[in-house]
């Protein structure tokens, strides 16, 4: 089972997972090598990726990448790369290197060779795994009723084209086996109707229903759930 922080705020809740997530890091920077970050994008992270980026870690060696990116140029609004060029990617953490879901290619599925490629030449296991989690379940852009949820749950590669049935563009995503593909599992949600679907995903029922119950209920990597309302 994975454990569950509860926090009282979401200043408490941004804080908690910020000093988790720069705890890990610290742990496998020790090590030599590099230690790799794996954030999500959207609204919500926002706060954790601007705490991130004011630890004091050794940023050189830090690798970042994305659990999902839309199919839209990094210099658009809906870009997960600009989100996290502009909120992560800056002070300490401005020397960080990035690790880009998008290439330019014109499909997400023209990308998937090229993208696991490079996703491949970074150091395994991932240090750390971020993910949010929809009211619908979804965690990276694998979403329930989406047509490749089945390959996402499944597939050995690293990432998977995407085409969510209820959002505005193609999307590449992770794969499951690439997300627990980590030393560590961070899930980062906040609210009571998310409380609610994750009381729900802890229960019995299936994957495809809610996601998020592939990483709940697997026992490989650990997981920790940070929530506050």
């Amino acid at each position: 089972m994975p454990s569950l922080r509860e926090c009282s705020n979401g200043a408490t809740l941004v804080a908690a997972v910020a000093q988790h997530v720069a705890r890990r890091l610290k742990e496998d920077l020790a090590q030599g090598g590099q230690a790799v970050l794996v954030v999500s994008g959207g609204r919500s992270p926002v706060p954790l990726l601007q705490a991130l980026s004011t630890q004091a870690l050794t940023w050189e060696r830090v690798v970042v990448t994305l659990t999902d990116e839309r199919w839209v140029a990094p210099d658009q609004t809906d870009s997960n790369e600009a989100l996290v060029r502009r909120h992560l990617l800056q002070g300490r953490a401005a020397i960080a290197r990035f690790v880009p879901l998008w290439t330019g290619d014109d499909t997400p599925e023209a990308a998937v060779p090229a993208v696991c490629t490079s996703l491949g030449a970074l150091a395994h296991p991932f240090s750390q795994v971020i993910l949010g989690m929809g009211e619908d379940g979804h965690m990276a852009s694998l979403f329930p009723g989406s047509s490749e949820l089945g390959s996402g749950l499944t597939t050995e590669a690293a990432a998977l084209a995407v085409h969510p049935p209820h959002a505005a563009h193609a999307r590449l995503s992770l794969s499951l086996r690439a997300l627990l593909d980590a030393r560590d599992v961070v899930l980062m949600i906040a609210g009571e109707e998310k409380r609610l679907v994750l009381e729900r995903a802890l229960g019995e029922g299936r994957v495809e229903d809610l996601p998020v119950r592939a990483i709940l209920r697997q026992t490989a990597v650990p997981v920790s759930v940070f929530w506050a309302p």
